[in-house]
């Protein structure tokens, strides 16, 4: 009898251990994605973006802002492990906040506990997994937080939607519908959908990551990775999709 009581008795410590541990985890990651949301920019970036992409408006700037904050959102809920750039526009602003040293130092040991390196934007690409990969967690994280099937996408979350939105030349530009796009004589961008289809690399590697809470990693990235349906693809105009998706350097 004796014995049984301290089997449960250790069986309770445990569970209480296991309990907290989480807690202690969950309480962190609230308070890494409030400095994700509520980071006040250093002065001067906002100023330095928009010259960098005069075209743009107070609105589409602010759109900006907000697509910067869910990326680094989908990094965080995606354990901290590699996420790739999808947005040109985003990118600039990212590389810009960068230059700011102390400051993107300090977000970063907050939010992430450690340095995020920048990686380019890209765009799926046959002979690039890795980073294929990168775009899959960054494509189902962002739908995941937007309430979106990233199988067959009705619309598309804003980080993938904004070079479309600011018709930026150099930007990728995604559509949702994959087999309008791939008519006959069709004009095609790249397609949200393609993320879920194993033809483009023969892998779906990282498809379906960040749907959850996300870990707590060494915040370390890689460093060599990373729209409206009514665009190109980047920079020479993107091509067709055949039977998937590529391109994009």
């Amino acid at each position: 009898m004796r014995a049984e009581v301290v089997i449960v008795w250790t069986i309770l410590a445990l569970a209480i251990a296991a309990l907290v541990s989480k807690s202690i985890k969950l309480r962190a990651e609230i308070r890494r994605r409030a400095t994700i949301d509520d980071y006040a920019w250093p002065p001067g970036l906002i100023d330095r973006f928009r010259a960098r992409r005069p075209n743009l408006s107070a609105a589409e700037v602010f759109r900006v802002e907000n697509g910067l904050r869910q990326y680094f959102r989908a990094y965080l809920a995606c354990g901290m492990a590699y996420v790739a750039m999808p947005s040109q526009v985003v990118d600039d602003l990212w590389h810009e906040f960068i230059l700011y040293t102390r400051a993107y130092e300090d977000f970063c040991q907050k939010a992430f506990g450690g340095f995020f390196h920048h990686t380019p934007a890209l765009a799926l690409k046959p002979a690039q997994r890795e980073s294929n990969a990168g775009l899959r967690r960054v494509w189902s994280a962002c739908c995941a937080e937007e309430g979106i099937d990233p199988r067959k996408p009705d619309r598309l979350p804003l980080l993938f939607a904004l070079d479309g939105e600011t018709r930026i030349p150099d930007g990728f530009r995604y559509a949702t519908d994959c087999k309008a796009l791939r008519a006959p004589g069709a004009f095609a961008p790249y397609c949200g959908g393609d993320f879920g289809d194993s033809s483009i690399d023969g892998t779906t590697a990282g498809f379906g990551a960040g749907d959850g809470h996300g870990g707590h990693g060494d915040g370390g990235g890689h460093g060599d990775g990373g729209g409206h349906g009514d665009g190109g693809g980047h920079g020479d105009g993107g091509s067709s999709c055949g039977g998937g998706c590529g391109g994009g350097d």
